[in-house]
Parts: C-alpha cells; sequence; structure tokens
C-alpha cells in the first residue's frame, strides 16, 4: 500500500489529485482524516479499510474504479471474505480491475463473483516468468547454506532479496548473517510495521546488502535493480517460486534466480523445472563449476 501511494504521489505531483494509505500497524487518526477529507485514491489492506467502514469514516457512493491487487495471494492467505463485504458495500456500477501473477481456477471463479462478463488480459508467458531471468540451482547440503550464502553475497555487486520459509528462520539467518559482516534485514509478518519499514527502506536504498523475509512479508515487494533472488529452500509449490523469481528481472531488466538445493529438495526442484519448462543451470557443492544435470542426480 505504501509503495503505490508512493508512486501515485509522483505521478500527481502536477496535479490537483489526492491520496491516502490505509494498512494497520500504525495509528488510524491521519488515515481517518485523509478519508474523511475526500481522498481522490485510496490504497488499502481490506483488513483496516473494513475497520474505517464500519465506524464510517468513509463513504464510497461515488467510487468510479475499485482495483483489486494481488488476487491470488489474497486469497491464499484468506482476505477474500474481507474483499467481498467491501465489494458489497461499494456501487453497482463502476469499473472493476483484478491483477493475479497467477490465474487458477479459484481465481476465475472468485473473479466471477465481483465481475461482470470480464474481459481477460494476459502479459508475459502463461508460466508468468520472465524471459530475462537466469535460473541456477546450487547443490548444498542443508546444514552449510548459511556459510554458502554468506560467501556468495560478499562476491557479488548489488542487492540480494533472499527467501526463506519461516519467520524464525528468517531472524536466525540475518544473525548469522550480520555477524560475518553482511548488512542485512530481517522481513516477516511478526516485525512491527515500523521495522518492516526501516527493513525495506534501508534495502531499497542498497544499506542492506539483503534482505531476508518470508513470502507473505515480501510479496509486495517492487524494487527495481534487485539483481538476485535467493531460495534458500527449494519452494514448495510452482506459484511459490513464480511469484518469489518475479521481484528480479522486472521491466524487462536481467535478473538471477539462485536456489540452494539440499539432497532431500532434488524431488521438488525437478517439480517446478517440469512444470514451469525451466533449465536449471545446476553448479556442484563448492559452486566451481557445472555439477550433474537434473535429470542425472539421485536424491
Amino acid at each position: 500500500a505504501v509503495q503505490i501511494e508512493d508512486e501515485f504521489q509522483g505521478l500527481a505531483y502536477h496535479t490537483n489529485l489526492s491520496s491516502v494509505a490505509v494498512y494497520g500497524g500504525v495509528e488510524s487518526g491521519p488515515q481517518e482524516r485523509g478519508l474523511r477529507g475526500s481522498a481522490d485514491i485510496v490504497v488499502a489492506t481490506p483488513g483496516r479499510l473494513l475497520d474505517h467502514m464500519g465506524t464510517n469514516s468513509t463513504k464510497f457512493e461515488n467510487l468510479d474504479v475499485l482495483v483489486l491487487d494481488e488476487a491470488d495471494r489474497m486469497l491464499d492467505m484468506g482476505f477474500w471474505p474481507s474483499v467481498r463485504r467491501i465489494v458489497a458495500s461499494l456501487p453497482p456500477n463502476r469499473q472493476t480491475l483484478l491483477f493475479s501473477a497467477t490465474m487458477s481456477d479459484e481465481v476465475t471463479q472468485s473473479a466471477s463473483q465481483i465481475m461482470r462478463a470480464p474481459k481477460m488480459i494476459r502479459v508475459g508467458r502463461d508460466e508468468g516468468l520472465a524471459s530475462t531471468i537466469e535460473h541456477v540451482g546450487h547443490l548444498v547440503p542443508a546444514a552449510d547454506k548459511a556459510e554458502w550464502l554468506g560467501q556468495f553475497l560478499k562476491r557479488t555487486h548489488g542487492t540480494s532479496l533472499v527467501f526463506v520459509r519461516t519467520k524464525r528462520g528468517a531472524d536466525k539467518l540475518a544473525r548469522k548473517l550480520t555477524a560475518t559482516g553482511i548488512k542485512c534485514a530481517a522481513l516477516h509478518a511478526d516485525r512491527t510495521q515500523s521495522e518492516r519499514s526501516a527493513a525495506y527502506e534501508g534495502f531499497k536504498s542498497g544499506r542492506f546488502r539483503a534482505l531476508i523475509a518470508t513470502d507473505i512479508a515480501a510479496r509486495g515487494i517492487d524494487i527495481e535493480g534487485i539483481g538476485h533472488v535467493v531460495n534458500y529452500e527449494v519452494p514448495t509449490s510452482v506459484d511459490t517460486y513464480v511469484h518469489r523469481v518475479g521481484r528480479t528481472g522486472r521491466a524487462e531488466a536481467v535478473g538471477t534466480a539462485v536456489t540452494l538445493v539440499a539432497p532431500e529438495e532434488l524431488t521438488a526442484l525437478r517439480s517446478i523445472e517440469k512444470t514451469l519448462n525451466v533449465k536449471f543451470a545446476v553448479t556442484s557443492p563448492g559452486g566451481r563449476g557445472p555439477g550433474p544435470k537434473l535429470e542425472d542426480m539421485n536424491a
């Protein structure tokens, strides 16, 4: 919400249009004043917007356009009932736009519940992967991944977004990397809004070489110039892989998706390769050159 509202402020700089970002974890007073001031654009998360609507802070009888972004992730995170409640209170005569990185049957069905005869526009490849992304796999035992990642970050330039599965894992890895002199921050749902903002801004400005994030916390990150996305563990689903690596290679920029693969994770990596028709360039455990082809490796 903050990122999108920042973009709008830049686009509308020479106009009289106003905006307000509405989200949880911060004081609601400034948001309420912005809503009562009849902002032209409201960028909101579903839960906090419902809170304001419940106190009559804002009314949308003159709404022209509704935009639902990250529809697939909102479904995954259980936000859709809140979205339905919001939509039910909006004027029926409006334009509705729904954006989703992946278009599953569930997303399509959910869209049909709130849209009338929608038109589908697909941009890019069907599987949602940018053609400018190089996909690399490194064979690394689970116990050696933190050390490998530290060496990788020290010898590469630019910033790296590192995905881990759990909040505890993000904190633990961030501490290990910091102890080796690598400036990094952890980003996950248990961090306060101020901590998340500090981590995001530090990463965006280049003060942090790496951002260690969970999928939920990093889902909406849109920062130009992220050279590497690192999967610390092999993602558990193809959709997760698509969302993660989509943080790099944006707007036709070149990017690299690095996946650290322990022996027990080879089957999951094979599944991603087959489903997305991606050929991973696999290196040996020491990272010194090409290792066996994926189809030749045994878990």
